[in-house]
């Protein structure tokens, strides 16, 4: 099947930056939707981003607008998150998933088919 790895985590002050990479293999799909998702402790898993196939088209969770950039790219069957201006707020474990066939953005958890394991992201104050 399909299987994501999250990397780019970390401990990091807030105003800083991290860079995170989803790096899909397995089976391949000729259009997709990917996401970044989200779980801080004692929370439910929150939508963060998402990007077309293309890459043409994003999706941002309000309260990361203007601070995170989801991208891709499918020669390298990888998705990113550039998250700067990082607030304390924005401590969680982020999970990459994938929706196959998906070409429509979409916030809803359960569209993705493929998930990653998770890479956590510590904003200390």
């Amino acid at each position: 099947q399909v299987q994501l790895v999250e990397s780019g985590g970390g401990l990091v002050q807030a105003g800083g930056s991290l860079r995170l990479s989803c790096a899909a293999s397995g089976r391949t799909f000729s259009s997709s939707v990917m996401g970044w998702f989200r779980q801080a402790p004692g929370k439910e898993r929150e939508f963060v981003a998402a990007i077309t196939w293309s890459g043409d088209n994003t999706y941002y969770e309000d309260s990361v607008k203007g601070r995170f950039t989801i991208s891709r790219d499918n020669a390298k069957n990888t998705v990113y998150l550039q998250m700067n201006s990082l607030k304390p707020e924005d401590t969680a474990v982020y999970y990459c998933a994938l929706a196959p066939g998906l070409r429509i953005l979409s916030r809803a958890a359960g569209i993705y088919e493929y998930w990653g394991q998770g890479t956590q992201v510590t904003v200390s104050s």
